[in-house]
Formats: C-alpha cells, structure tokens, sequence
C-alpha cells in the first residue's frame, strides 16, 4: 500500500502527543520551559550533523565540501517563492483558526505555535521524502516507520511543553508524504542521489533554524524558506535542458 508508511507515521504522531499531553500535566512550568530549551538544542544539533555528512568530504587527508553553491541559491531563490506565497502566515492562519475551534476562551494558548513547530520538524528532511518514494514505488515502508518512531517521541516532547497542537501536524505530514509516495513514479527520476542529498542539505539548515526559534533568540521565517528544499530539484531539470539544447 502507498500510503501505508505515512499512516503508520501519523499515527506514531498521534500516540506521541497524547503521551506528552498525559505528561504536560505531571510537569512543573519551570521543568517545561527548560525541557523546550532542551529540545531546541537537540533540533539544532540534528541540523547540524544533517549539513556536516551531506557537505563534509575528506578526500587525500583534506576536508572539503560541496554542494555550497546549489545550497545559497537554493535558499535564495527558495526564499523569494517563499515570502510571495508567505508560508509561514498560512500555516499560522490555519493554526490560530483550528486553535480558535478547540481551544475556545484561551488567548495564551500554544495551541497555534505547537502546530507550526512540529509540521515543520515532520516535513523538514531527506526521511520524509526518501522514505515516501520508497513506500509509493517499492510498497517499503521501513524508512517511515523508522521517521515514526522518531517522530513519535519528538511529538511526545513537543507536545508536553507546546501542548495539543502538535497532535494537529499530523494532517500537513499525511498530505506531504502522501503526495509524494502517490507521484513516486513520476518524479523519482528526477530525484538522483545527488539531488536528494542537496535537499538533505538544504532540509537540514531549517531543521537548524527551526532549533534557533524554539530558544527563542530570533523569530526565523522558516515556513517561508520551505521552497528551498526542493529548488534542487528545478536546478537539475534547468541543467538536463541545458544539456539537451546545447
């Protein structure tokens, strides 16, 4: 079944946030802020390992990288897509309305803020989109059971400090990762090993932007720079044109 992995996915989701949700109510607020700290400095650990294995080469006893300049246009070209459709205000317009049906009367709610930060963390990431192709073309869905497990106890995580909005990012999961098992066949030739791992790339310097956020230093736009991920894949079709013409 195509679909088969996304589910399992959603529904680890699901699990995950109720567990936390069942916590949240055990814990101090002081023992949740520092806890959500804590997971920031883990998000922004993960991105950072995520750029160092899809960049860092070592090749004759000399470090190098790769990738760089697909990198910056993909977040610059990315971002200009981003801003115009302004992503982020979506997903937080879509937020704050089902936070407004659920959680009626509370204005402080982290209803809206819990829903943005986890889809972002879900979708953001080579598992997702790897682990989607495999299951829609292969009917594999180890990779995104896998992405579940993690999820799963990220979600728990999250959802104790941020609360039941994080259970809601299920629903941008099951349309990201459903789309992209259904079109498998159609756009995984396009999506090369060396394409593949500029999008890891890309996916994992908002998975670091996405850990800055939730410390709270600066408010980064991330839903915006989302395009970024997959500019990769419009820069391969740009050269394989190229090619073809000339």
């Amino acid at each position: 079944m195509a679909l088969s992995g996304t589910l399992i996915n959603c529904i680890l989701i699901i699990v995950g946030s109720v567990a936390g949700l069942v916590f949240k109510k055990l814990m101090p607020e002081r023992l949740k802020s520092t806890l959500l700290q804590a997971v920031g400095l883990i998000v922004m650990f993960v991105g950072i390992g995520g750029v160092i294995s899809a960049t860092l080469t070592y090749e004759d006893g000399i470090f190098g990288t790769k990738d760089t300049l697909n990198m910056i246009l993909s977040m610059v070209f990315g971002t200009i897509i981003g801003e115009l459709i302004n992503i982020e205000k979506q997903l937080d317009r879509f937020g704050a309305f089902c936070q407004k049906k659920l959680i009626k009367g509370d204005s402080k709610s982290t209803f809206a803020e819990g829903f943005v930060t986890s889809s972002l963390i879900f979708v953001v990431g080579a598992m997702a989109v790897v682990g989607a192709l495999d299951n829609g073309i292969r009917g594999d869905d180890s990779t995104l059971v896998a992405k579940g497990i993690i999820d799963c106890i990220t979600g728990m995580v999250l959802a104790s400090t941020l609360g039941i909005g994080v259970m809601l990012s299920s629903v941008p999961v099951l349309v990201y990762q459903g789309a992209i098992a259904l079109l498998g066949v159609y756009i995984e030739p396009y999506l090369t090993d060396a394409v593949i791992s500029q999008m890891s790339f890309t996916g994992s310097i908002l998975i670091f932007a996405i850990g800055v956020n939730m410390l709270g230093f600066i408010k980064i736009k991330v839903g915006n720079m989302l395009p970024a991920i997959f500019m990769p894949i419009v820069f391969d079709l740009i050269m394989r044109v190229w090619n073809m013409i000339f």
